[in-house]
């Protein structure tokens, strides 16, 4: 009779550890850690490109500076830190975007990074944001920008090198009032279409064909005649070690049995900065308190108007989560993958209020009349957030879908059309809850948003696309019902903003950043006083 008792008692302690090690191995991969680079080389490179402006091309100067490991070990990620794209831009360019006297310019950069290991390549994108720089009344104009990009991971032994490729610059123009340029260029507070987009490509005489750095990984690896090739350490940025061909381009290595697998790319990170200015306040107080459970995030990102072939920029709002507890369930008789679920709600939160923060929209209503809007995403009932994950239980590797399902009505606060300002009342706003077709219907009947993403984490590495803790791109499409309670002084204004903005077909693309968790605060994440510590930037 001991026996069976004692077979039971081990199995349930044998799924108890397995459920916990694999609850740390997930939580672990959602959350990135800290950066802490010991040994470093530091990039700085300077580039010649030549970009396409609406007159022609122009030259202009690209400076990348990043952080990277000295060295490291096959699977080991290698996380640029401290990236920094400049962007040099002649003075006629000004000219050419049309900036008005004392006007601002502000960007986002897209360079793409060529990673290259023995005979294997991949591509990463390093992305960064552009805090509006005033433009000079003489001289070239600079932009700087930064954000957090994706990390690299090795698979094989031998040098691996990364060099810069194309870039692209969006950039927004507006006038030194505040409101959008005569290009018709958006700004926070005013988006029509999208940004100019400018492309610039690298000089063909650009030297080390745009190599940035190289990384050796493993053990110190043989040059010619089979002597070893030299550290990195104390060589210039971007010089190639000795197994590496004059071009940049990594040499394979005779006999190493991995060397066609192609490195790894954490994903193209969505961008991230961290200056608060503009950016409300998001942290837990009295009328909302905190558990240990608890997270708050940033979230911002773009809405598109169908019929306005447009989209509207939703600011950086914040975001208050009690996260649940994740249940795992193992396959009973050890085959196949374990699942794993979890259950969260949270809200909207602004100024004490469940909703986004206030923001403009601009189009051309009827394709010729300008019309001007102010407006708010309000929550009607609780933000939930469901996720089903798949891990395999012998390497950890797991994939995630999250939804999130939200009521929002859409209310309208002001509105100018043609330059005349209409009295639209105090309470103008969609009849009823924006709507998305729901993937569990039957469960889900009422009238809300449903916003999408999709991750995966493997054992030791970052997560890429979305993880609710790490943050991520969300997507959805959604029916902007008619509207309802707008004009004062017996003018009805319902059918002007039903005609002109409400439809099906409306897609939405949100950026969640990484949360704050308020349990364990982590630098780098979490600001002293427990608000998020990365504000996330939106991408179309």
């Amino acid at each position: 009779m001991t026996g069976p008792h004692a077979t039971h008692r081990g199995t349930r302690r044998s799924r108890a550890r397995s459920a916990a090690t694999a609850a740390l191995v997930v939580l672990a991969a959602m959350v990135p850690a800290a950066v802490a680079t010991a040994d470093a080389q530091q990039v700085d490179t300077a580039l010649p490109y030549a970009c396409a402006f609406p007159s022609g091309r122009q030259q202009a100067t690209v400076r990348v500076s990043a952080s990277l490991p000295d060295r490291v070990e096959p699977r080991e990620a290698i996380r640029p830190t401290r990236v920094t794209t400049t962007v040099e831009l002649p003075a006629a360019a000004a000219v050419d975007l049309g900036v008005p006297k004392g006007g601002e310019v502000s960007a986002a950069t897209r360079l793409t990074v060529a990673v290259a290991q023995n005979k294997a390549t991949a591509e990463a994108t390093w992305r960064g944001t552009v805090q509006p720089v005033t433009v000079p009344e003489s001289g070239p104009l600079t932009l700087t920008a930064t954000g957090d990009v994706p990390s690299v991971t090795a698979r094989s032994t031998g040098d691996l090198t990364l060099s810069a490729g194309d870039l692209e610059i969006d950039l927004a123009v507006s006038a030194p009032d505040g409101s959008a340029a005569a290009t018709g260029t958006p700004t926070a507070a005013a988006t029509g279409p999208a940004p100019t987009t400018v492309r610039c490509t690298l000089d063909k005489d650009a030297p080390g064909n745009g190599l940035l750095a190289t990384v050796p990984v493993g053990s110190v690896t043989s040059g010619p005649g089979g002597s070893p090739s030299a550290s990195p350490t104390g060589t210039g940025p971007g010089t190639p070690s000795a197994s590496s061909s004059a071009s940049g381009r990594p040499q394979p290595h005779p006999g190493s049995p991995q060397s066609g697998r192609a490195p790894k790319i954490a994903g193209t990170a969505p961008g991230s900065t961290t200056d608060r200015s503009g950016v409300p306040p998001c942290r837990y107080d009295a009328q909302h308190p905190s558990d240990e459970m608890s997270l708050n995030s940033y979230i911002t990102g773009y809405a598109n108007v169908r019929k306005q072939k447009g989209a509207s920029l939703i600011p950086v709002s914040c975001a208050l989560i009690e996260q649940g507890q994740p249940d795992f369930q193992f396959p009973p008789d050890g085959n196949g993958p374990a699942v794993i679920t979890q259950h969260s709600e949270g809200q909207l939160s602004y100024q004490g209020r469940a909703q986004t923060a206030p923001f403009k929209a601009t189009f051309l209503t009827f394709g010729f009349v300008p019309a001007t809007a102010t407006m708010v995403l309000e929550q009607t009932a609780p933000l939930t957030i469901d996720s089903l994950g798949h891990m395999d239980t012998s390497t950890y590797y797991t994939t995630m879908d999250t939804y999130i399902r939200v009521p929002l009505v859409l209310r309208v606060t002001s509105l100018t059309v043609n330059g005349t300002p209409l009295d639209v009342g105090s309470s103008c706003r969609t009849r009823t809850s924006l709507s998305s077709a729901d993937p569990e219907p039957a469960k889900h009947p009422e009238d809300h948003l449903v916003l999408h993403g999709k991750g995966e984490y493997a054992l030791g590495e970052q997560a890429t696309g979305y993880i609710l803790l790490s943050g991520g791109p969300l997507t959805g499409e959604t029916t902007i019902p008619a509207f309802t309670g707008c004009g004062a002084g017996g003018e009805d204004l319902d059918g002007l903003l039903t005609a002109a903005v409400s439809g099906p077909g409306n897609y939405i693309k949100q950026i969640q950043g990484q949360t704050c968790g308020l349990a364990a605060p982590v630098e780098g994440q979490c600001t002293k006083d427990l608000q998020p510590a990365q504000i996330p930037v939106p991408e179309r």
